[in-house]
């Protein structure tokens, strides 16, 4: 499943998202918005974090989009569980899930177009988490969640 989110500055290229995923035969739940009526973007990444962590499919991923993708990442990153990245090309989709286990990406729907997207989407989907020497890392990001700060 993929647990998809965005605030207004996002909603178009979500609803891009949606009928790629649709055309490519994935399922989604849409978590909204569902309008360019301006909204809070903190709500959205909630509702897909606590939507993925809820998701026994451990191939289960979000997508969350605002304006330029970097409150989308910071506010689902305050989730326990949560490994959201922002990507802006191939590589950084790639490597977020290769090397960080990233379970969602964010995007911006002011700077990222339709095209970037799919192409960020499929590469992300196309790699598995590497484990190994990143393994390490990933438990010391699970620590920091831990701590009391």
């Amino acid at each position: 499943m993929i647990f998809l989110g965005s605030d207004h500055a996002g909603f178009e290229l979500k609803e891009f998202i949606k009928s790629f995923l649709e055309k490519k035969g994935l399922k989604y739940l849409d978590a909204g918005t569902n309008s360019l009526k301006s909204v809070d973007y903190p709500d959205y990444a909630l509702k897909v974090a606590k939507k993925l962590m809820e998701d026994s499919d451990k191939s289960s991923f979000g997508i969350l989009v605002c304006g330029t993708g970097i409150g989308m990442e910071i506010a689902a990153n305050k989730v326990t569980g949560i490994r959201a990245a922002l990507v802006h090309d191939e590589y950084t989709a790639e490597v977020a899930k290769r090397h960080n286990n990233a379970n969602i990406l964010t995007l911006g729907g002011r700077t990222t177009t339709p095209t970037e997207a799919e192409r960020f989407i499929d590469k992300f989907m196309s790699f598995e988490y590497e484990g190994g020497r990143h393994g390490n890392r990933i438990s010391k990001i699970t620590f920091i969640e831990k701590l009391e700060c």
